[in-house]
Order: structure tokens, then C-alpha cells, then sequence
């Protein structure tokens, strides 16, 4: 590259606000998150959101329910979205956040298997659960895969960080989100679910995003 183009890249950038770069760098990582089945085929975005799609709607259709988890900012997004499923989507979610139930299970068993017991008490067969996770690598969320893929629920799972997270080789579907910064991560990972409640939303309501 030439010291004069070198330059002029640099003045442009400059001349760009930070809160300019800040959300077309979000942007670009929305557009370019990895998808992936559970044998690790690599699908578009597009591909793996559709397929998200149909696990949900059949869930759904079936009178199962969603069962989000997540720890701190991720276990907020879950809270979160419970809401939009129930309330707006009209699929039944739950998450696992109660203090008494939280505290209860940490001291019984470990805060690894905070929700990994929940899912065995209050998961089966048919319903789904989404695992959120900046790092995809914590060991409760780990467990919680494991308990629901043995009570027959679908996973879907969202992570970001590093690719090779163990959490993106353990859902029906995984998305991955390509940054190492919490900010970025979670705000993608809630514009996701968005996307799913609602565009099943608009089709509750024959109408399309």
C-alpha cells in the first residue's frame, strides 16, 4: 500500500466519529456471525436463523416451552427474552434466575449445576433451550447443555470470544459472534433472539419483518 493511500485511509478514519465506527463495527458483526449445525456445517446466518425458526415454531405448535439461561449480562438477556416469547410470541419460556432456587441449587450442588438441576426438575421432552454465553466456555452452562440434550429439549446456543469454544460444538445450533469484547458479544446475542421472537411475532400475525 502506498504512503499516500496509507494516509488517506488514516485522514478518513480520523474524520469518522467514534460513535460512526463503533456501530459499523457492530454492524459488520451482526451481518458476519457463524452459524453452525450440530455436526459443525458451517450454514449462513440466514440458514441458521431459519432453522432456529423452525425448532421455536414447533416448540410452539407442540405446547412445549423455551427455557433461556445465561450469567450476568447473557443471564439479563435471558430474563429478558423470556418476557418476548411469553408475552409476545406466545410460546412459554422460563428461565432460571429466581434467588431462592439459584442460591438453593448453588449451596446443594455447586453453582456449576445451578441449571443444569434446574433442567432436569423442570425440562422434558420437546422443549428447547437457549444457552447464552460471551465466552462459551462456562462450566454451568456446559452442564445445562448436557441436561437438556438428556431430557430430549432442543439447544440452541450463542457464544462469542474465541471459535473454538466447546459451547458451539454442543447445540442443535450454534451462533457465533466474532468479538472479544463483552459489549459487542451481548448486544449481538440480544439482537439475535430479537430477530427470532420477532419474526415469529409477525407470523403470529401474518404479517412479515
Amino acid at each position: 500500500m502506498t504512503d499516500t493511500l496509507t494516509k488517506a485511509m488514516t485522514d478518513a478514519n480520523a474524520k469518522t466519529s467514534a460513535y460512526t465506527r463503533y456501530f459499523d463495527r457492530l454492524h459488520q458483526l451482526l451481518l458476519n456471525v457463524v452459524a453452525t449445525d450440530r455436526n459443525g456445517q458451517k450454514l449462513t446466518v440466514e440458514e441458521g436463523t431459519d432453522r432456529a425458526l423452525e425448532l421455536l415454531a414447533k416448540v410452539g405448535t407442540d405446547g412445549k416451552k423455551v427455557a433461556l439461561i445465561g450469567n450476568g449480562g447473557s443471564a439479563a438477556i435471558a430474563s429478558h427474552q423470556a418476557v418476548d416469547f411469553s408475552k409476545a410470541v406466545g410460546i412459554p419460556a422460563i428461565t432460571f434466575t429466581d434467588l431462592a432456587q439459584l442460591t438453593c441449587l448453588a449451596n446443594d450442588f455447586g453453582y456449576e449445576f445451578v441449571y443444569s438441576k434446574a433442567i432436569e426438575m423442570f425440562c422434558h421432552k420437546g422443549d428447547a433451550l437457549i444457552a447464552v454465553s460471551s465466552s462459551g466456555k462456562s462450566p454451568n452452562i456446559l452442564n445445562a447443555v448436557k441436561a437438556a440434550r438428556a431430557v430430549g429439549c432442543g439447544v440452541i446456543t450463542l457464544a462469542g470470544f474465541k471459535s473454538d469454544c466447546p459451547l458451539l460444538s454442543e447445540g442443535d445450533l450454534n451462533f457465533y459472534v466474532d468479538s472479544d469484547k463483552y459489549g459487542p458479544v451481548e448486544v449481538s446475542h440480544l439482537a439475535l433472539i430479537h430477530y427470532l421472537t420477532d419474526t415469529l411475532c409477525a407470523r403470529r400475525q401474518g404479517a412479515t419483518l
